[in-house]
């Protein structure tokens, strides 16, 4: 660990903090199924953004695959999909979204109380990125910002009477071509759904699999790196007044 990480309880959930308290974004970025928040750490030292990261723990012990999750997973029933190829959980509802949501829910309003972030930007992997959306469509308070990484939509029905809630809010969406687990068509649908809601997007779509490569972490900065800009000249709000933060397809952007 280095100087500044620290280890933390919020909410009740083990966390990791790297950064500033008094950084004017917080970053909260949530681990996927069967992983760990210090998969995702090396994003908060190497990204160079001035930005308080909290990476909390999920509460659920993931016994038969190892690491933690947002909420359990039939193993085997999702074993047995995987053998007919990658999959799109759009008509999935998992029993335990709505403790996760909840959950999620503490740990901002701990966040908001303690920090007092002028923007709150939420995201994570797969099952994080997940969860992150599903905040922001039918959480208890707003947040400024998300990212998804290599993420699906799920709950289609009690997703879509939501959707106008993204209006206006900018969005990182990632997903590999060659994804065996998260179908790569699962994570343009997930894109074509934020815009549809009006969500200002940035796409990166890369050559790989079910991971976060370079392109993703030059993409990341870059939407971070942005959204602070917009901050710092805007009067404390994190949105860009109205237009993108880039392009969809500006794959430029992603590559400088």
């Amino acid at each position: 660990m280095t100087h500044s990480e620290r280890l933390l309880e919020i909410a009740g959930l083990r966390t990791i903090v790297v950064g500033a308290t008094d950084a004017p974004m917080a970053v909260v970025l949530l681990h996927g199924y069967a992983m760990k928040p210090e998969d995702l750490a090396p994003f908060a030292h190497s990204l160079g953004v001035p930005a308080l990261f909290l990476l909390p723990r999920g509460p659920q012990r993931c016994f038969d695959a190892g690491g933690y999750g947002w909420w359990d997973i039939d193993s085997e029933a999702r074993d047995a999909a995987l053998l007919r190829g990658p999959r799109d959980l759009v008509e999935q509802y998992p029993p335990g979204l709505g403790a996760a949501r909840a959950a999620l829910a503490r740990f901002i309003e701990a966040l908001a109380a303690e920090y007092r972030p002028r923007c709150t930007v939420v995201g994570g992997f797969s099952q994080g990125g997940m969860l992150s959306l599903d905040f922001a469509l039918r959480g208890s308070s707003p947040v400024d910002a998300l990212v998804l990484m290599s993420a699906s939509r799920i709950a289609r029905a009690d997703w879509e009477p939501k959707r106008e809630r993204l209006r206006g809010l900018p969005a990182f969406v990632s997903h590999g071509r060659s994804d065996q687990d998260l179908a790569f068509t699962a994570g343009e649908a997930l894109r074509d759904f934020m815009l549809a809601g009006g969500a200002e997007v940035t796409w990166a779509p890369f050559e790989g699999g079910h991971e976060t490569p370079l392109l993703v972490w030059r993409g990341l900065r870059n939407f971070l790196g942005a959204l602070l800009r917009s901050s710092q000249n805007g009067g404390g709000s994190c949105h860009p007044g109205g237009n993108s933060v880039t392009t969809s397809a500006d794959k430029r952007m992603l590559k400088r």
